[in-house]
């Protein structure tokens, strides 16, 4: 054999094993199996989150026995409690002044005691309060202070407590007594005798700070339906303020435009043919408006995300972990989802995102429609953010979180499943370009999210509370409104209000606004606000000075007082309002992030009103403040009980003070007009009715961080695209073969009301 051949053969033979190694390389880079992923170790994380943890069952049981041990006084269980007793109403936790955890957080200081806040109704003293108490160390108490004088300037009346489901019960139980007083009339207008009828609350209660006078909008009750869509005509004012439940009265009917004294004197004029009465059936079974119940046999399952290795992400105890993002997370029983110490690759951009509010005001011809300012966070946001239901609510593989609280009850309950968090595909590219001139390639990368989410149903509206993490460094904050509308029995100019949607239903307009806290902290604690706005300048073209160019110029703007930071609602406000360190990034800019609101609004209570300073958070679509630990939260859960005097005022924060290199907080109020029309029936759609804003980088980095993703995409011409090395969406065909066993369907949410 000549050296030629030789020499031939070798090189073949290199080739040869060239090209296995290749492939096996390749192979090596594809899904191997369906193994899960390893979690990601953030042990120190996890530990440290814990500060902002919520009150676990049993810390709650602690604190109820120490309470009754300590006080000195007499506590009746608040669900038996009348309003002349003594109560424990609430607990959650008592978070920690700010200095102290980042002392914790980032100095090695030591970890700040655990507490928890209390609220207890006092009705069995010479003068009825509500007192609040913080109470720890957690998790055996050994102490109490009182914090309600330091904390609202002044001792809390006992007029402004929430109503408790004991007081509502005594209500209906009144109502249901005087309905008995006009048998014939409820036999002629609704084929009742009074106990298939169901009440529902209207608040605030009254006109003026003291009052305690309800109206109840009276409604058939169908099994398996939204009684919201039927409304009989009647509403009555009950006067609940005096301490002993004996001494409660009705103190007006109203029926179809008409105001009766009372229901025997609404008997007495059917009696006498003197009234107008709307005769309507009894709603029978599927037929009724508001039937939710499947009209058609199910089709075939429509698409499914699953994972096939398993999360991307890490869940421990109340800290999530998610390509380069970190986040503790709660749930406040009143105001709801909240989340702490935010970092992206490492460094927080967000100390406190949290809900503050929702806000419910309406418009109708009848009382109760008309004097319907509902403040849900006095109802209890967090508190019903019920179990989800998998498939639907969240996906079924999504990470599902039980949480715990303490209201009206001495014992804890635990909403289970009632957060879920899960990765979202949202079949959209984050980014992407084809190249079709000079060198041909593609390069993109998916929009794959992180998303905690909860839902809230609040009497007739349920809320779907988002909180997105993208792969570009940006926050979404997002809020679909679902569930029933409210409803007014329609007579006379009803469509003043709203639409019919009924034979005897009218649709009463409405507005939601929502507010936020965020405690921002870019690149550090101290930073400023500035406006980027874009100006047309008019100038002669430079190579001919012959014509005119109008040429767009950037206008940048710091502002540095809280007046000018204060955007009043539904006023046009600057396209770009940012964040900004003192530190600049590679290119000489501000590391700044944008906040970017996406809102349809709809009018804010007039100044003129008696109760807007309780909502004048509402004011404004973004107030920027100097963050102070006695301003806490924008509301408080007494102002829907007593609105001409609010216990918190929100217009108080902004004072104009300096807000250059400051730790400063945005409040973000977001919402919409809803019109209720006939598609509402039998639920209002989540599509359309999404409002919420963005916290985006803006020169916080020196490039787009999500180059360095792992789901990024990058082939050209040159490439066998077929290749799973080359390209990862080659690797998708095998993947595929990894779907999940999935659970077998189980819903536990009608076991834990």
């Amino acid at each position: 054999m000549s050296l030629k051949t030789v020499l031939i053969l070798l090189g073949l033979a290199l080739a040869t094993i060239f090209a296995l190694v290749c492939v096996l390389l390749t192979r090596e880079k594809s899904p191997r199996s369906c193994q899960q992923l390893p979690p990601e170790q953030e042990e120190v994380e996890d530990e440290q989150s814990l500060v902002f943890a919520d009150l676990t069952a049993e810390e709650m049981s602690q604190v109820v026995q120490y309470l009754r041990g300590h006080l000195g006084v007499p506590l009746v269980d608040a669900s038996r409690a009348k309003p002349s007793d003594n109560c424990i109403a609430s607990l959650e936790l008592q978070v920690p002044p700010k200095a102290e955890v980042l002392r914790f957080l980032d100095a090695g200081g030591a970890r700040p005691p655990r507490e928890a806040l209390a609220v207890l109704y006092f009705g069995k003293q010479p003068e009825p309060n509500v007192t609040e108490l913080v109470v720890g160390p957690l998790p055996r108490p050994a102490y109490h202070r009182d914090v309600t004088v330091h904390k609202y300037r002044g001792k809390l009346p006992y007029h402004r407590r929430p109503v408790t489901g004991r007081e509502y019960a005594d209500i209906n139980a009144l109502v249901r007594r005087e309905l008995q007083r006009a048998p014939r009339f409820l036999r002629a207008c609704c084929e009742s005798d009074g106990t298939d009828l169901v009440t529902l609350t209207t608040a605030p209660r009254g006109f003026k700070s003291g009052d305690r006078v309800t109206w109840f909008v009276l409604f058939h009750n169908v099994a398996g339906t939204g009684y919201y869509l039927s409304p009989v005509g009647l509403e009555v004012l009950v006067d609940h303020g005096e301490l002993q439940v004996s001494r409660w009265q009705l103190r007006k009917v109203f029926y179809n435009g008409q105001y009766f004294g009372s229901t025997a004197d609404l008997e007495q004029e059917f009696v006498a043919g003197a009234l107008e009465v709307v005769r309507l059936r009894q709603p029978q079974g599927d037929a009724v408006l508001g039937s939710m119940k499947p009209r058609r046999p199910p089709a075939p399952p429509g698409p499914l995300q699953f994972e096939p290795q398993g999360p991307r992400y890490r869940v421990r105890n109340n800290h999530v972990t998610f390509q380069g993002w970190s986040i503790a997370f709660g749930m406040n029983p009143n105001s709801g989802p909240r989340l702490f110490d935010i970092r992206y690759r490492g460094e927080r951009i967000v100390y406190e995102l949290s809900l503050q509010e929702a806000l419910a005001l309406y418009g109708s011809n009848c009382p109760g429609g008309m004097s319907t300012r509902y403040l849900d966070g006095s109802f209890g946001i967090g508190r019903f953010a019920y179990e989800l239901v998998p498939g639907l609510d969240c996906p079924i593989t999504a990470t599902y979180v039980d949480r715990h609280y303490l209201a009206e009850s001495d014992t804890p309950k635990t909403n289970q499943k009632s957060l879920c968090i899960f990765e979202h595909d949202s079949a959209l590219p984050l980014r992407r370009h084809f190249s079709d001139s000079q060198s041909l390639y593609y390069g993109g990368l998916r929009r794959s999210t992180l998303v905690i989410r909860a839902i809230s149903t609040l009497i007739n509206y349920d809320y779907i509370w988002d909180f997105m993490f993208h792969a570009s460094g940006a926050l979404e904050v997002r809020v679909h409104a679902t569930g029933y509308i409210s409803s007014s029995f329609f007579h006379g100019r009803g469509t003043d209000y709203g639409n019919r949607v009924g034979p005897h239903t009218l649709g009463t307009m409405h507005l939601h606004h929502i507010h936020y806290k965020v405690d921002l902290d870019v690149d550090g604690q101290l930073n400023s606000l500035e406006s980027q706005d874009m100006e047309y300048e008019f100038v002669k073209d430079p190579w001919s000075t012959q014509s005119t160019i109008e040429r767009p110029r950037l206008r940048r703007e710091r502002l540095e007082r809280e007046d000018e930071a204060a955007f009043p609602l539904n006023v046009p406000m600057p396209r770009y309002l940012s964040f900004v360190s003192p530190n600049p990034n590679k290119w000489e800019h501000p590391r700044s992030y944008r906040i970017q609101i996406i809102s349809f609004a709809g009018k804010h209570l007039p100044s003129s009103s008696s109760m807007e300073r309780s909502v004048s958070w509402g004011r404004y679509q973004l107030a920027v403040t100097r963050r102070k630990e006695e301003e806490p939260s924008s509301t408080s859960i007494y102002n829907q009980n007593d609105p001409w005097t609010p216990t918190v005022a929100f217009a108080d924060f902004i004072n104009n003070e300096t807000i250059t290199n400051q730790d400063l907080v945005a409040w973000i109020t977001v919402g919409f007009l809803h019109i209720p029309h006939a598609e509402d029936i039998p639920n209002t759609v989540t599509v359309g009715n999404g409002v919420g804003f963005f916290l985006r980088p803006y020169n916080y980095f020196n490039e787009d961080p999500s180059v360095d993703s792992p789901d990024s995409v990058y082939f050209s011409s040159e490439q066998d695209l077929g290749a799973c090395g080359a390209n990862p969406l080659a690797c998708l065909s095998s993947a595929a073969t990894c779907a999940p066993h999935l659970p077998p369907f189980h819903f536990g949410g009608f076991l834990n009301l």
